[in-house]
């Protein structure tokens, strides 16, 4: 094997400098994790990864192998899967051992698993280190690699003595029925900057569009590439591990006998030889390896011109599966630094916003979240595509959204734009019939077919209240830069070049506010860069025009709430698992902050009248909310109004300090406490005109400050061991729901729930990737029914996008002490 670059040792430093640190020790780790298809993880997590196969998010396994060889020794160690099952211990050819496992380390982008093996000579003593580094890359000033459905893989070996390395995989990647038949081959590259790559390519002899079998799609191709010079082979799989372990090296043939996946399971394999005892000293090396799994078209959407299929983002810059393959196999320096960049960022924010723990939490999260969407559309209209994973397969959730888009406003707002233009354009089109904004875009991912009987799930007051708090988020991240230290909602966001005032008012009504730049930037050498999203010139202009095109729907969907949010009648909420429930103390404070967020929204458009109208609205609404959903003590929010033993969870809280609803902080400065509004007359009284005390009131809070602090008292006193309960009801949690409440909490409050959440990460006995529905007791396991891998974990950024919210002032107050 050819000795590394400077480059790649500067990588593989890098790697060790970022990801050192992690300090949880989760049950699953993310291995390569870029879309809901593309999705392997490290199975029991906290053993060897040799115990057990890596798997697909759902738990099933996925053939992904390596080994590795000293040929001093004739001595062969599996580092990750079970290959070893393939082998024989007793051979006269070789001899089978474990290495030592150093433990994994992790950061947004990256999982590197750490083993060390003996050297051959005991006089010397000298260790080899082995590190299999994960890249799944986080890059939110990149788009275009962003959509790229590709991961990496970089052996990286340090030592004086020669070792052979062994990867294969198999057709699970491909499918998820071990009876489908598959076909294979070998390409080489043959451009003249990349001359003879190999790639394997693996897909289904027969595909079947748009179609699942135990969520995994049944079209696409795996690509699996690596460099010309490491040799390679497809057979059976014990076959060419046996021939690895007895020579150290495959034999360059390809078996051409198409089969199913299990039958004689066929492999597709990888071998190089790193030379490192050629010099006295230690020497470092490495063998890059790329994952992708291509599909074209990705979905298919009931857009405004019919149901359509969609293409990916990616096929509007590369002319073929090669080219991008290729592009995205050369551009792995760039990729790393980039996503090396939001790695170390989010570290140094979480850090300082929670603790080491927290920076794991954010850190484990990231991939999870992207690992639910596909990038689709074009430059000019570019969408994003998202599955509500293994709760239901729905397609494009509001309710998913809404707890996931804390990490897109952190890491790249223009994202959030993306996910809410399907469901803008699919019910301006004028398919879907009900007042109420819709719950999903189809029943099951990769079918975005609509609901055109209007027979989705019944949630219309949490939807409407979540689309129109993501809606004036996202207008509110446009705009920023005006005053001194205005920053921008995301640190990402606000680089790059801001749009052009004249060219933005010349633009066809058919291309995006948020479309990509014509041409892409080049920054300190990194080309493939966005533009600003939003700033002090154009954000404001991209906002209206963006509001302006679908500002029916969201004065039709603010016109429900003011029927309906206040009393809501029997019906679910998020949290649909719970059940049914009238009156919901939640979800009528998230319909109100609705209304509230909608007079924002009008007002931007110069829409006077609704403005003042949904500000009176929502100012009486919650006034009278607190009477009807605070307990006759004063003491705690009532899971429901009329439920006068319960409490929960005010996670809607959140969206208030979020939108700047909330920007005078003193909570020592008590008003009016609850107990004393519960006994006011709480009969609906007529909507008063707007007067001198209404607009002096729109320099103060929405929201009282004691409903705060009320509420951070009672959470300490329900605490449980691994957090903070959801409701009364049970003794389960909702991960996403315990940071929004932590992020609006006392200091004292949020480190107890964040210390909580990270015992739990530690100690619990579930087995899938990261669950946000868990057993505040006991073992910390799931409750039934089992979520894991939803994008929903996003909301673990709450604490960070609120400190950047409001031009950094959201979070201000959010430090005192109970």
């Amino acid at each position: 094997m050819r000795s590394s670059t400077s480059v790649a040792v500067a990588t593989v430093t890098s790697l060790l400098s970022l990801a050192s640190a992690s300090t949880l020790t989760p049950p699953v780790l993310p291995l390569i994790v870029r879309n809901p298809y593309l999705s392997t993880w490290l199975a029991n997590a906290r053993e060897e990864p040799w115990s057990k196969w890596p798997m697909f998010y759902t738990g099933n396994s996925v053939g992904l192998a390596v080994l590795a060889s000293v040929p001093e020794t004739s001595t062969v160690y599996p580092l990750l899967g079970r290959p070893q099952d393939s082998l024989d211990s007793q051979s006269s050819h070789y001899n089978l051992s474990y290495p030592v496992y150093n433990g994994a380390q992790y950061d947004a982008s990256t999982t590197n698993l750490s083993y060390s093996i003996p050297s051959p000579s005991s006089s010397t003593g000298d260790k080899l280190e082995i590190i299999l580094s994960f890249l799944s890359p986080i890059t939110p000033t990149s788009t275009l690699r962003q959509a790229i459905p590709a991961s990496y893989l970089t052996i990286h070996v340090k030592g004086n003595f020669d070792v052979n390395i062994y990867v294969d995989v198999n057709g699970q990647w491909v499918s998820g029925d071990r009876g489908s038949e598959i076909e294979w081959e070998m390409s080489e590259t043959n451009f003249e900057d990349a001359k003879h790559l190999k790639t394997w390519k693996v897909k289904r002899r027969v595909e079947q569009l748009f179609s699942e079998v135990n969520d995994q799609a049944e079209w696409g191709t795996l690509h699996f590439t690596a460099p010309q010079h490491v040799s390679h082979e497809a057979g059976t799989s014990g076959e060419l591990r046996q021939r690895f372990a007895k020579h150290g090296s495959l034999n360059n043939s390809i078996d051409t006998r198409f089969r199913s996946v299990m039958d004689r399971e066929p492999v597709f394999a990888y071998s190089g030889h790193f030379n490192l005892s050629s010099h006295n000293t230690t020497n470092l090396s490495s063998l890059l390896l790329t994952l992708s799994h291509l599909q074209d078209p990705v979905t298919q959407f009931a857009s405004a011109r019919g149901l359509t299929w969609m293409r990916p983002l990616w096929s509007s810059y590369f002319h073929s599966d090669e080219a991008l393959i290729t592009y995205h196999y050369l551009d792995f320096a760039s990729a790393f630094a980039l996503a090396s960049n939001y790695s170390a960022q989010l570290a140094k924010d979480a850090y300082e916003s929670g603790s080491d723990t927290y920076v794991d939490i954010v850190s484990l999260s990231a991939r999870q979240v992207l690992g639910a969407t596909s990038f689709s559309g074009t430059p000019d209209n570019p969408l994003l595509f998202l599955k509500e994973i293994s709760s239901n397969g729905n397609s494009q959730t509001v309710d998913v959204i809404f707890p996931a888009f804390p990490f897109f406003l952190y890491t790249n707002p223009r994202w959030l734009g993306y996910l809410l233009e399907p469901l803008l354009e699919h019910m301006l089109s004028g398919q879907y019939p009900n007042d109420y904004t819709m719950h999903d875009l189809g029943t099951h991912f990769p079918n975005l077919t609509g609901h055109a009987d209007g027979n989705d799930e019944y949630m219309p007051v949490e939807e409407c209240g979540d689309m129109l708090i993501m809606g004036l988020a996202l207008v509110n991240s446009l705009m920023y830069g005006k005053d001194a230290g205005d920053q921008s909602q995301s640190l990402w966001s606000g680089m790059g070049e801001e749009k052009n005032l004249s060219q933005l008012d010349t633009v066809s009504k058919d291309v995006s506010p948020f479309a990509l730049p014509a041409r892409l930037e080049t920054r300190e050498g990194v080309f493939g860069l966005d533009d600003a999203f939003g700033g002090p010139k154009a954000g404001a202009h991209q906002a209206r025009r963006w509001l302006g095109r679908s500002y029916k729907l969201w004065k039709q969907w603010t016109g429900y709430l003011v029927e309906f949010s206040l009393e809501p009648s029997n019906q679910l909420c998020t949290d649909d698992f719970a059940g049914w429930l009238a009156l919901q103390t939640n979800l009528a404070l998230k319909g109100i902050i609705g209304i509230r967020a909608m007079s924002d929204l009008a007002e931007l458009l110069g829409e006077k009248e609704d403005a003042k109208f949904y500000r009176n609205v929502s100012e009486v609404y919650v006034k009278k909310w607190e009477g009807l959903g605070m307990s006759r003590d004063g003491g705690r929010a009532l899971l429901s109004y009329d439920w006068f033993g319960s409490w929960t969870t005010l996670y809607s809280l959140f969206a208030d300090a979020l939108l700047c609803f909330h920007p005078d902080s003193n909570f020592s400065a008590e008003s009016t406490t609850a107990s004393e509004l519960a006994v006011q007359d709480s009969e609906q009284k007529p909507l008063h005109p707007p007067t001198k005390d209404d607009s002096e009131r729109k320099t103060g809070n929405f929201i009282p400050n004691h409903i705060y602090t009320t509420q951070s008292h009672w959470y300490s006193t329900v605490m449980q061991k691994y957090g903070l309960p959801l409701d009364s009801r049970h003794l389960y949690t909702k991960s996403d729901w315990e940071f929004q409440a932590a992020a609006v909490a006392s200091k004292t409050t949020r480190t107890e729930i964040l210390e909580r959440v990270s015992r739990w990460v530690n100690e619990t006995s579930t087995d899938k990737p990261f669950t946000d529905l868990y057993v505040t007791e006991g073992s910390g396991g799931f409750p039934g029914p089992d979520f894991f891998a939803r994008p929903v974990v996003g909301s673990h950024f709450a604490f960070l996008a609120l400190e950047r919210a409001c031009g950094g002032m959201a979070a201000e107050g959010f430090g005192y002490e109970e």
